[in-house]
Order: C-alpha cells, then structure tokens, then sequence
C-alpha cells in the first residue's frame, strides 16, 4: 500500500508542478489572443517605398491635388498584434520592433473592473496553486506516518480545488472583457481578424492539470481510508472468530472436567422392582461386596 500512495502522490505533484508553471507564464505573457489591425498605409518617401501609398504629382506642392490609385483592401496594411492580461502589444509600421500598450487602459470603463477581477483571480489561483503543491511536498516527504499524510492529502486537495475554480473564472472573465473590447475599444486597436494564442491554451491547460492534481489527490484519500476501514474490519472479525474459538474451547474444557470429576464421585445402581425411582445413587467408597450380598440374601428371606 506504500509504494501504490507514493506513486499516486508524485502523480498528483507532478501534475500541479505543471499547472504551476502553465499559469505563471500565461500570466505574464502577452499571448492570450492574437490578430491583424487594419491600418492605413503610410505616404512614400525617400526611406519607405514599400508598403506605402504614392501618390501622383509633386509632393512639394501643397496646392496641388494627389491622387491614389490604390482602392479597397489595398489601401490598409495588416499588421500582427497580440495581447495578454497586462499588455497588447502590435508591429511598428513606421520602423522595426514592437510597440506595447496596457491593456486595462484600453478596455472600456465599464469592464475594467471585471478586468481587475479577472487578474486578482488570476493571482490568487497561483497562490493556491503554490500552496497545494507545497502541502503535497510535505506529504510526499513525511509519508512515514500515515494519519499526518492523510491529514496534508486532505487540505491539498481542498486548496487544489479551490484553485481550479479560480482559474476558471479568471480565465472566463478575461475572455468577456477581450470581446468586449473588440467591439467598444479604441478605433486604432480593434483587430480585423483575431484568434485565441498560446498563452490562453496555456492558461486552460494548466486548469485541466489542476483539477486532475485534484482528483488524483481526492482518489488517494479516499482510497487510503477505505482500505484502512477494509483492514480495520477484517482486523475486528479476525479477534471475534478468535475470541469465540478460545471461549468455546475454555467451555468445553471445563464442561469435560466437570463431568469426570462428578462420575468419578458418584455411582449408580437399578433401585427395586416396587420403588418409584428405577435407580440409586449410592457413594463408590461407602458399601462393599460383602454387605451387598448380606443385603440381597436378607431380602430373599
């Protein structure tokens, strides 16, 4: 039964460690979702030639009307965003490299609360998540003593749970407040195509790793004590078999002498035709032969 509860905790350990480590890192990562923009083209000139909208005529005259030929889509550039709970951060079509903005700044007024609620929760499921892992830890190390490993199996799995339920709200939280911005933010951020990234398969990844910690650690629990209980109960019947094999022993024991001794004591004899017992008790060491003779030929006469 050791070595079975040993191998059903470092499951459960392994499995928080990796949803430890799948929500710290959607929490600080800039990829839960991912899109283009669409944005107008930038004018040509000497350092950008592509990409960029030429127009006919000379620039330098300012009175002079410009033309572009370029109509619909070509008009616009596309370019690749990506946002998190902190940040969104999209390409710098003007020059190289990214440029980043918070994201509860660019979530209406009316959902950045949700959006603080959305990251207190976050928060607070690491932290559950790193007690948990710890109180498995100490299961796994002190697994000596028994009931103290059933008692650390027990919290564990209430905080595991308790976290698993904050994940998900978190995650499902963030995720109103993301499509609401897509609709209500600002005019130079709303994404033409968007999709969920990485970071947000992460995230829920690490909410399943964390509710199967759960329940393997639930299983272990239950499993222990119902196998205690099993071997409590065969323990019991065990001594009561036990008990009332000696108790029958001793009784058939003492039964056995009692009977010997008063044999031993006591002998019978048939009683005469006439009397109204048919037998008689008579004591072995109180008549002889001799007087028994004297007795029969008196009666004869």
């Amino acid at each position: 039964m050791k070595t079975t509860r040993k191998c059903r905790a470092l499951l459960a350990v392994s499995l928080n460690l990796v949803a430890l480590f799948f929500s710290t890192t959607a929490f600080i990562t800039t990829y839960w979702c991912e899109g283009t923009q669409r944005v107008p083209k930038p004018n040509c000139s000497k350092d950008r030639k592509h990409n960029c909208i030429n127009y006919s005529g000379n620039d330098t005259n300012q009175n002079q009307v410009h033309y572009s030929w370029e109509t619909g889509d070509d008009r616009f550039l596309f370019r690749h965003f990506h946002t998190g709970i902190w940040y969104s951060c999209e390409e710098n079509i003007n020059g190289g490299g990214e440029k980043c903005r918070s994201f509860i700044d660019l979530a209406p007024a009316s959902e950045r609360g949700v959006l603080w609620l959305s990251v207190v929760s976050e928060v607070l499921y690491i932290m559950l998540l790193v007690v948990g892992f710890s109180l498995m830890c100490l299961e796994l190390f002190h697994s000596s003593n028994v009931i103290d490993g059933l008692k650390l199996n027990a919290f564990a799995a209430v905080f595991t749970v308790l976290s698993g339920l904050l994940g998900m709200v978190a995650h499902m939280m963030y995720t109103q407040v993301f499509q609401v911005t897509v609709s209500l933010g600002p005019e130079d951020w709303r994404p033409h195509t968007w999709d969920y990234g990485w970071s947000f398969c992460l995230a829920w990844g690490s909410f399943t790793c964390c509710m199967a910690a759960s329940v393997t650690t639930l299983n272990s629990y239950t499993k222990t004590v119902i196998e205690f209980r099993h071997k409590r109960k065969m323990f019991e019947q065990g001594l009561r078999e036990e008990q009332t094999f000696i108790d029958q022993e001793a009784f058939n024991y003492f039964q056995d002498r009692s009977v010997r001794s008063v044999s031993s004591s006591v002998e019978v004899f048939p009683g005469p035709a006439g009397s109204s017992g048919g037998k008689a008790l008579v004591p072995s060491g109180s008549m002889d032969m001799g007087e028994i003779r004297e007795s029969l030929g008196e009666e004869q006469c």
